[in-house]
C-alpha cells in the first residue's frame, strides 16, 4: 500500500517545476523597436505606391482640421472686437442722450436763445378760435 497523499503531492511538485521550467525559457528579446522592424519589412514600390492614395487622403483632412480651426478661432477674435465696439458704441449712446437731455431743459434752451438774439414770450399762449365758415359757391 501506498501512501496516495504523498504522490499526488510529488505529482503537484514535478508540475509545477514544469511550468518553472517553461517561464524560465528566455521570451523573444525585443532589440529593435517597433518602427525599425515596420521599416525593415519588405517594402517595395508597389506597396508604397497603394498606399500613395491614402495618405494623401489623410493629408488632406490634415490641411482642412488646420484650416477649420484657424477659421474659428478668426471668427472668435472677430466677435470679441465686435462686442467691444458695440459696448463703447453703447457708453457714446447713453452719454449723447445724457448730454441731449441736459440741454434741451428749459434753462438751457433759454440761455442758447439769448446768445442768437431770441428773446424768451413773456405772455402765455393764446388759443385761437376758429370761426364756422359756410360754403356758398
Amino acid at each position: 500500500m501506498t501512501n496516495r497523499l504523498r504522490t499526488e503531492i510529488q505529482e503537484e511538485e514535478v508540475e509545477k517545476e514544469l511550468v518553472v521550467e517553461e517561464k524560465k525559457q528566455p521570451a523573444k528579446e525585443i532589440s529593435e523597436s517597433a518602427l525599425w522592424q515596420l521599416f525593415k519589412k519588405n517594402v517595395n514600390a508597389e506597396k508604397a505606391t497603394d498606399a500613395l492614395p491614402f495618405l494623401l487622403f489623410l493629408t488632406l483632412l490634415g490641411m482642412i482640421y488646420i484650416g477649420n480651426m484657424h477659421m474659428a478661432e478668426k471668427s472668435i477674435r472677430d466677435i470679441e472686437k465686435t462686442q467691444k465696439e458695440v459696448k463703447e458704441l453703447s457708453w457714446d449712446y447713453k452719454t449723447s442722450k445724457a448730454d441731449l437731455a441736459f440741454k434741451s431743459t428749459l434753462s438751457e434752451v433759454a440761455k442758447r436763445a439769448d446768445t442768437l438774439g431770441i428773446k424768451e414770450s413773456i405772455v402765455p399762449p393764446q388759443k385761437l378760435k376758429a370761426e364756422e365758415v359756410s360754403d356758398e359757391h
